[in-house]
């Protein structure tokens, strides 16, 4: 055996296993006291914290089967009524044009089902809706909603569709449905297809998909091995340059995302542990099947013509960031589902929101708020900083329904920090491929308030500088939909001048990032004021700074080229950052950042770089992180494999090293 061969086997033989807790046994059968009530019984026997009050803003027979929404610029409503759900109606024409435009055979089934789109308005600030638009009618299979760039963003599996619209007064189309990308399933589990979508503060449409549901997405006429597959975790997809990717690769059923005022995503899950930090780049614990290519040169390097391209070689993924689930028992999630409400309802959820607006008391601000299905109730938990991410605390529940019908979906909070909440509000719980097995006449839209005012606004009216101003706002809702609309239209020299000011004088970390973000979104980040940031004494800023020059290829490129006009040079650099930047943090921005760089020296450097701290070997996301970035390197390069293993102050990473080593060796030997 050669000394590489040797080192690889000791290293496998002596690796520890890893030890499982048991759980305790589950208590006896939740006892819930009501069932069937009107949208107005509900309201009146549902649980709230003191001062809190539940309106019913709209119900049946206005609503009906609510399965997705947003909140547009002036805070109205816009909602989905799933109706085709769950078996859409017949089967997409086959067809080979790269248009964007559909076919006739294609409109003809797209607006083929039975679900429509609808916009509440409350014109009188009574928290109930006094105006109603019918805006689609007859889509096929509606799973995710958005409001912007002049139009609506739908999710209807086959397709991530675009609808313009005109007359905002009265909204209605103003041509038809756009085919943005197809290929997602429509035929396996559709409670959880391409759903939930929210804009993020880089300026990417986010949305989440599920693991039993295989995709293989790509813009229309696109052949299978250039399309990108998807069957668990958040992707995005750029509204301008019209790019698609994976975010975060792994999980079971999410159905719910929202941004904290860190820019920090977190999703729900069903099945497995509930809380998740979604990590760019990141490989999460699956509830099954086995990890996928997340980009075109991963399918290069392992994928295969046709069918799923399994990466075989992430060996160890991410595990829950949450302390807690919130079923009880041994027996599994299933089986605790209605015994489990001393923990928090049971496994089903759906819907997450981070609450911040200002109306509510301060204790709520950047708690996530998440749909409990079983438990009829939202749940509370509280995203604590860890290491370079962050621990899920368990919270006590906000509300609860006392009502087995009730199923909310999601939340989200308006221009005066009240809620929303759409409620599907069914009999029967669980998903299953019977249409006869849900009741379509029910459906609830309700609107949590503490302070009960009720302002109307209309932010697409506002000029730039009244949409600057706001971008500093703590009231996220103020701050999310201007740098949205500025993203739209541009900043000016004026507005990139005020940004500025915000970025380097701004006195929170909040603020400073949100300026940050706008800059980047409008395309107005140079390259002195990147370099510049690299030097900041806020973490974030650093980090967050990272991820916008990786971004895209194209964007590192115009980066350097104008550092380069201007004789700018990075002091720090990524490299001295990886090797010397105090933030766990940081390193795991770099570490994101290393798994998109185009250059295996440069990726092989700052591995090598961020391997060396010792400080991360108990960190709950950087070893693992180091290893998606390393793996690559490990297989292509012998010298540089057996350097690292030696090398690394990372235990974690020698198993995994030497693992990939062998298998490497083990297929040189079969050429």
């Amino acid at each position: 055996m050669n000394t590489r061969l040797a080192t690889v086997f000791s290293i496998l033989v002596l690796t520890p296993s890893l030890q499982i807790l048991a759980a305790p046994s589950a208590p006896p059968a939740d006892v819930v006291a009501f069932a069937g009530l009107t949208a107005s019984e509900a309201a009146a026997k549902a649980t709230l914290p003191p001062g809190f009050r539940l309106h019913v803003f709209a119900a049946e027979p206005d609503v009906r089967q609510p399965i997705a929404f947003c909140l547009d610029d002036r805070g109205r409503v816009w909602v989905a009524e799933g109706i085709t759900y769950p078996k859409r109606k017949g089967h997409p024409p086959k067809t080979e044009s790269a248009s964007a435009t559909p076919t006739a055979d294609q409109l003809k089934d797209i607006l083929g089902g039975g679900d429509r789109i609808l916009v509440f308005e409350d014109t009188n600030g009574d928290h109930k809706f006094d105006k109603r638009t019918v805006f689609l009618e007859n889509v096929n299979l509606i799973s995710g909603l958005e409001v912007g760039f002049g139009g609506l963003w739908i999710g209807a599996a086959p397709y991530l569709l675009f609808v313009p619209v005109k007359d905002w007064d009265s909204p209605k189309p103003a041509g038809d449905p756009r085919i943005l990308l197809d290929g997602w399933n429509y035929s396996a589990d559709t409670h959880e297809t391409l759903n939930t979508f929210t804009w993020g503060p880089d300026g990417w449409l986010y949305g989440c998909h599920g693991v039993f549901c295989p995709s293989n997405v790509g813009k229309p006429g696109t052949p299978e091995t250039e399309r990108q597959w998807m069957d668990a975790g958040v992707w995005r997809y750029h509204p301008t340059r019209h790019v698609f990717e994976v975010f975060t690769e792994g999980g079971s059923n999410p159905w719910g995302i929202d941004f904290d005022e860190h820019g920090q995503l977190f999703a729900e899950m069903c099945v497995i542990p509930h809380f998740w930090h979604m990590i760019q780049g990141a490989r999460i614990e699956r509830q099954g099947g086995e990890h996928f290519c997340i980009d075109s040169v991963e399918r290069g390097r392992y994928g295969k013509a046709k069918g799923k391209p399994v990466h075989p070689h992430i060996y160890e993924d991410i595990k829950q960031h949450g302390d807690h689930v919130h079923w009880t028992g041994s027996a599994g999630p299933h089986a605790a589902n209605a015994r489990s409400d001393a923990a928090g309802g049971g496994h089903a959820h759906a819907g997450v929101m981070c609450y911040l607006g200002e109306s509510w008391p301060a204790e709520y601000r950047g708690k996530l708020f998440l749909g409990n299905i079983h438990g009829q109730r939202l749940n509370i938990d509280v995203p604590v900083r860890q290491g370079s991410g962050y621990a899920g605390k368990h919270g006590k529940d906000f509300l609860n329904f006392n009502d087995t019908w009730s199923q909310t979906l999601n939340q989200l909070y308006d221009q005066d920090g009240s809620v929303f909440v759409i409620d599907w509000y069914d009999k029967n719980q669980c998903h299953h491929n019977r249409e006869d097995g849900h009741d379509r006449s029910n459906g609830r839209i309700y609107k949590i308030v503490y302070d009960e005012k009720a302002t109307r606004t209309d932010l697409a009216r506002l000029s730039d500088e009244e949409l600057v101003k706001l971008v500093p706002s703590k009231n996220e809702f103020m701050s999310r939909h201007a740098r949205r609309l500025l993203q739209e239209r541009g900043l000016q020299a004026d507005s990139t001048d005020a940004m500025q000011r915000i970025l380097r004088e701004g006195t929170s970390t909040p603020a400073r990032l949100r300026a940050l973000w706008t800059l980047h979104v409008t395309g107005k980040l140079d390259a002195r004021t990147a370099i510049e940031n690299l030097r900041s004494t806020d973490e974030w800023i650093r980090a967050w700074t990272i991820q916008i020059v990786f971004e895209s290829q194209e964007n590192l490129e115009r980066l350097m080229r104008e550092a380069n006009d201007r004789g700018l040079k990075a002091d720090p650099d990524l490299n001295q950052l990886a090797e010397s930047d105090p933030s766990p943090l940081v390193r795991l921005f770099i570490a994101s950042a290393a798994q998109r760089s185009r250059s295996d020296e440069f990726r092989a450097g700052l591995v090598k770089r961020l391997t060396a701290h010792g400080e991360d070997a108990a960190d709950h996301n950087l070893p693992l992180m180091y290893w998606f970035a390393a793996e690559p390197l490990v297989a292509s390069d012998p010298a540089f494999a057996e350097s690292l293993l030696t090398t690394t102050k990372i235990p974690k990473l020698r198993p995994l090293i030497a693992r990939r080593m062998t298998a490497a060796s083990q297929a040189t030997a079969k050429q």
